[in-house]
């Protein structure tokens, strides 16, 4: 029945942090950036390696979003990355600090969690 995600919609209450912190933070590429008048929000295409993944709106005065502790609902976003330690550097250099490295029990790959300007829990995930 499903061929694939298509993509993930996310509210944010500061869009030009939000779009700073997705295009010039983290390296998604916008696809089309539309301002809705009758809606007073904008709606922000994003793609990975030209393939469209994230839909960023913004809303006045969205309601916060819980996020921790684990609240139902999405519980985060997650990018597969080629070399962790190499991807957390340059994140610190732009001020974004990580939690430390997990190792998942599974499948024993490195991941670890940022947070984007809501909060909303960023997972990148080493291939």
């Amino acid at each position: 029945m499903l061929n694939a995600v298509h993509h993930i919609a996310i509210i944010c209450s500061d869009y030009e942090r939000s779009k700073h912190f997705y295009v010039d933070v983290l390296g998604l590429t916008v696809v089309r950036e539309i301002y809705r008048a009758e809606r007073q929000s904008y709606k922000l295409d994003l793609a990975l390696h030209g393939r469209f993944v994230l839909e960023i709106f913004s809303f006045a005065n969205p309601p916060k979003r819980v996020s921790a502790p684990e609240a139902a609902g999405l519980r985060h976003l997650a990018f597969e990355v080629d070399d962790l330690d190499a991807v957390l550097a340059k994140l610190l250099l732009k001020n974004i600090e990580a939690e430390p490295i997990r190792i998942d029990q599974y499948t024993n790959k490195r991941f670890t969690f940022i947070a984007d300007p809501d909060a909303l829990p960023v997972e990148l995930y080493e291939k």
